[in-house]
């Protein structure tokens, strides 16, 4: 795992390369004018990031989660903002290539891989965040089509996005009344709210998806009635560990930043980074996101092996990445000084966009929530026996 071949190291060169010459010198300025670089986007997918773990048949690439991990590591060295959009889009991909029927596969797939069709995932209501079980978007069968109503909150891409998988209340209450829907974009009675005002995330458009009797054939429900949330929390799996890569991402951005504004820094006649505080710092920086990293490669590779623990472990990826990934990165602005709050040093974007990571894909209290609940549940089957 920790030792790349010739074709991993390709791989992970290919988006580092991509990342520098196409995100990183664009990146401030895509943020102060909220531009989303759709055009950037389709270049990403001409080296295979449009569907990174898609199978091949359907123009995925056929790569790793691990490989993903890596990926979406240097993309967010560019920008987290459109590292994270492309993991989103990823995901909404991934849904369809592995709980869709063949005929779902061959007519939604391709377009997504190649990314002339954005992908927008549609889980979180403005009642129903953490508690996604309790959505209120409800679906109704209508002879051989399903009519959606309901309001999406915080989607990424929205009103961009050209295809929708919409979570939607088919039964009861409770995750098993819960199906999963391929919406297009052009269904009547589909809209969307404003661009969300945000803290970051700036380069991506952020809306409701407002679903007024929205006709759809019965051919787009995705996989079983029923189904949808374990289709939803198996794409979260996925998710966090990508998120939690794009924070990885970000803070080794801002730590090299740091570390050579700290070199060329001089005050009372040295360079900063002759001070051994700040060495020590830098020191610890570098640490916790080398921790951050070998967690999140050991529950990509739990993903990629199907584990039993694989739950649990990308919980723990996600909330030890993400909250390592901003401290990382507020400390790397507070090594610049005044010059740190400066947007054109491209700092300050950095932190901003990385502080949502610990919300979205279920927030860290939530991951804590699921951590311990594995915890708690090995405790009971060894009955109180390691006390003894």
């Amino acid at each position: 795992m920790f030792t790349l071949t010739d074709d991993e190291r390709a791989i992970r060169d290919t988006a580092r390369d991509f990342a520098a010459e196409h995100l990183t010198p664009n990146a401030v300025e895509w943020d102060r004018t909220k531009h989303f670089p759709v055009d950037v986007l389709r270049k990403a997918a001409s080296t295979g990031m449009g569907g990174i773990y898609i199978r091949e048949d359907v123009g995925g690439s056929g790569l790793s989660r691990v490989d993903a991990a890596r990926i979406f590591e240097e993309l967010a060295k560019g920008d987290p903002s459109i590292a994270a959009y492309i993991s989103i889009h990823n995901m909404v991909a991934w849904m369809i290539d592995r709980f869709g029927s063949e005929e779902q596969r061959h007519t939604w797939v391709p377009g997504l891989c190649s990314m002339d069709q954005l992908g927008s995932y549609c889980l979180t209501e403005p009642g129903a965040g953490s508690d996604a079980s309790a959505l209120s978007t409800k679906a109704v069968a209508d002879g051989d089509e399903y009519v959606l109503n309901g309001v999406k909150q915080f989607i990424s891409g929205a009103g961009t996005s050209d295809v929708y998988v919409v979570m939607a209340r088919t039964g009861d209450t409770g995750p098993k009344g819960i199906s999963a829907f391929i919406v297009p974009k052009d269904a009547p009675g589909l809209s969307f709210g404003a661009n969300e005002e945000k803290m970051g995330w700036n380069a991506q458009p952020t809306r409701q998806v407002i679903l007024e009797d929205v006709r759809i054939p019965a051919a787009n429900l995705l996989g079983e009635l029923g189904g949808g949330f374990r289709i939803a929390m198996s794409g979260l799996n996925g998710g966090r560990l990508n998120i939690a890569a794009c924070s990885v991402g970000g803070a080794q951005a801002a730590l090299d930043m740091a570390a050579a504004y700290l070199l060329d820094r001089k005050a009372f006649g040295s360079a900063l980074i002759e001070s051994q505080a700040l060495q020590f710092q830098l020191a610890d920086m570098r640490t916790e996101l080398e921790a951050a990293r070998t967690l999140l490669w050991r529950a990509a590779a739990a993903l990629d092996d199907g584990a039993p623990d694989v739950v649990e472990l990308c919980a723990m990826a996600k909330r030890f990445g993400t909250d390592t990934g901003f401290d990382v990165a507020n400390k790397a602005l507070q090594m610049h000084g005044g010059y740190g709050y400066l947007a054109e040093y491209g700092i300050e974007k950095i932190v901003r966009d990385l502080r949502v990571h610990q919300i979205l894909e279920g927030s860290n209290e939530i991951m804590r929530v699921v951590i311990a609940r594995s915890v708690v549940s090995a405790a009971k089957s060894a009955g109180g026996r390691g006390a003894a």
